[in-house]
């Protein structure tokens, strides 16, 4: 068990409960761009934050954002090694049976618009830079897995290259490489649809 250096101090409920409440919204789009299914991504996030809370919430509450980014991390990997298990029986059994012979279908889940489209409109600055964003979380679901976690957590979440580098169990070499891959591939793609990075 580590010793507490001069200064360091355990959290409390409370700093966790703060440390979860701030972290939470970035988390769920983190693991949206991951595994592409909100429902997922919510079950993903909900159970990284339990296991901060029952086996880290007594550490340092500086501690908690790279604890918890290799958490999160690694419950995503975890989605898909049991992805990989199940792949076989979905791919058997998923012609056997449409959407619509289930007995839970509801006709409005496929008429309900996620990003609330069917709001009234905002002001056109706002309605742009929604546009924009969208149009970057879309180049950020098409990067490759390692290069989106990297740029995700160095420029998400702040972490260096080492706090990413020991979050993603690799060198701050490799670090660097997928981050200035992501940042070129981000680009290209934003520049293809007409938004140019400054």
């Amino acid at each position: 068990m580590r010793t507490l250096t001069k200064g360091e101090k355990l959290s409390t409920s409370a700093e966790l409960s703060q440390f979860l409440s701030s972290v939470e919204r970035r988390a769920f789009k983190h693991a949206v761009f991951a595994v592409r299914d909100d429902h997922i991504a919510l079950d993903i996030v909900q159970d990284a934050m339990l296991k901060l809370a029952e086996k880290y919430g007594d550490k340092p509450a500086e501690e908690l954002p790279m604890l918890f980014q290799r958490i999160l991390q690694n419950t995503i990997r975890d989605h898909y090694r049991r992805q990989k298990v199940r792949s076989y029986w979905i791919t058997l059994f998923s012609g056997l049976q449409s959407k619509h012979d289930e007995e839970e279908f509801d006709p409005l889940d496929i008429l309900e618009d996620g990003e609330n489209q069917s709001s009234p409109l905002v002001p056109d600055e706002s309605l742009q830079q929604k546009q924009i964003i969208a149009l970057i979380e879309q180049a950020l679901a098409k990067l490759p897995a390692r290069q989106r976690e990297a740029f995700l957590l160095r420029y998400w979440e702040g972490l260096d290259t080492t706090e990413t580098a020991a979050t993603m169990g690799c060198t701050e070499g490799s670090v660097k490489t997928h981050c200035s891959r992501a940042v070129h591939a981000l680009a290209v793609s934003l520049k293809a649809k007409g938004v140019e990075l400054p």
